[in-house]
């Protein structure tokens, strides 16, 4: 990353609005005339839906209260 290219992370959990706030910046560039590139990163996750629910456990388990799909 570079102040000529920089890079713009907008991660969230579903529902928690990535996709207005994404909407939102690609409408700032482009009233800017901002040649900007987006890559949607949904559903990548570190765990599958059955591991997920394993981890899950295993961290209440251990009082982790932070515990995402993310690590």
């Amino acid at each position: 990353m570079s102040e000529r290219n920089p890079i713009i992370a907008i991660t969230g959990s579903s529902g928690a609005g990535t996709t207005s706030v994404t909407r939102t910046f690609e409408n700032i560039f482009r009233r800017e005339g901002v040649n900007a590139a987006t890559i949607e990163g949904d559903s990548f996750h570190r765990y599958d839906r059955a591991e997920m629910k394993r981890k899950a456990a295993e961290a209440e388990a251990a009082g982790n209260n932070n515990f995402s799909h993310f690590g």
